[in-house]
């Protein structure tokens, strides 16, 4: 598992708490990939009901809350495929 995955799937588990109701996937451009579910944050590469997309730059600064979900989605900056109710309420989760 790379690195910057690692660092990831420790910073959505300390944002998210409990997990995340509904199983959501991150692909970081060039790093691979981590779902996000009830039992929290894992790396991982499977069937989810929304997959997000944003390279490590994008994801780091949504972590930092330095990047607004809808913003980044909005300018480009972060693909969403799949349950956008889904992707919402991540993204609420997340700020």
């Amino acid at each position: 598992m790379s690195d910057v995955i690692e660092a990831a799937v420790a910073a959505l588990n300390e944002k998210l708490g409990g997990g995340f109701d509904g199983v959501a996937k991150f692909v970081i451009e060039g790093e691979g990939a981590l779902m996000v579910d009830g039992a929290g944050a894992r790396a991982g590469d499977e069937e989810a009901e929304v997959t997000l997309s944003a390279s490590q730059e994008v994801f780091e600064a949504l972590l930092a809350g330095e990047l607004n979900p809808t913003t980044a989605f909005m300018t480009g900056k972060l693909s969403v495929d799949g349950d956008m109710g889904a992707a919402m309420k991540l993204g609420a989760a997340l700020t």
